[in-house]
């Protein structure tokens, strides 16, 4: 099988098809990989693309540069005053807010294929969230995650309550949540959040090295372990991610969300009043 480059329809995902192999990268370097509609649309559609895909057998997702993905632009909530709704009304961004985290952490989640995520640096709120959504995480020494969240005044998106939850316990996942540190890639190891820590200029080499290991495996089974696997952890994802739709979008309409991507952008600490 050759290597394909296929189309995504932005430069702000990449994607490519090798043995088996769909690489889906994360490509706003300059900001960190932070999302945008454009991206978020794209990876959705690859997504749903490679489900059906046979060629498709293993699915990684990393991020172009120095950063995995930095989540939510807070740049432009900052500019714009608000994050979430734009020229939409509060139900109608929440309604949007659950198509895409379903469409992208949820199917990442769901998908029938093993996952990766390959985290070169960063991977802070909604992206620590698509990173834990993926079966697997192979991290650079020199990365991190954060929930980020409390920082910018939002309760989180894009499953990371679900997933940090089942994969810490939730004592360990509200602490990461309520105070938003960084998780350094040794911690990240330790707590389970990492399948493998490496050198950072072996991320790309192991990555593959796993990647081709299960997109030369039984491919039916990995269906089935994954659903099995899936069904094994209590909750409900889907209501998990809805539920975080709607909060998120309700935080982004408050004075301490205005406040926090304001202080962010001037390089300050938050003052925060609890509306």
């Amino acid at each position: 099988m050759t290597q394909k480059t296929l189309e995504t329809g932005t430069g702000e995902l990449l994607a490519c098809l090798d043995a088996g192999v769909l690489t889906l990268t994360l490509h706003r370097p300059e900001a960190l990989n932070a999302m945008s509609r454009a991206m978020n649309d794209a990876l959705a559609e690859q997504l749903a693309r490679a489900e059906l895909d046979a060629e498709v057998k293993c699915i990684v997702v990393t991020g172009a540069g120095r950063g995995f993905c930095a989540g939510g632009n807070v740049k432009g909530m900052a500019a714009s005053g608000d994050g979430t709704v734009g020229n939409n009304t509060i139900d109608g961004a929440i309604h949007r807010q659950r198509l895409n985290q379903r469409a992208t952490s949820g199917r990442l989640f769901r998908m029938p294929k093993p996952t990766i995520a390959a985290i070169p640096g960063p991977a802070a709120g909604g992206g620590m969230s698509l990173a834990l959504a993926c079966d697997m995480r192979v991290m650079a020494s020199t990365a991190f995650m954060t929930t980020a969240f409390a920082r910018v005044g939002f309760s989180g998106d894009y499953g990371g309550s679900y997933f940090l939850t089942q994969l810490v316990g939730s004592a360990k996942a509200r602490e990461l949540y309520y105070l938003s540190d960084r998780i350094p890639a040794a911690e990240c190891l330790r707590l389970g959040l990492a399948n493998w820590v490496v050198e950072p200029d072996q991320l790309q080499a192991k990555t593959r090295e796993i990647a081709l290991r299960l997109a030369n495996g039984p491919t039916v089974a990995y269906r089935y372990m994954k659903e099995n696997l899936n069904r094994a952890m209590a909750g409900n994802v889907e209501d998990c991610l809805d539920l975080e739709a709607t909060h998120h979008v309700h935080c982004g309409q408050t004075e301490d969300h205005r406040e926090a991507t304001k202080a962010f952008v001037d390089k300050r600490e938050p003052v925060f009043k609890g509306c």
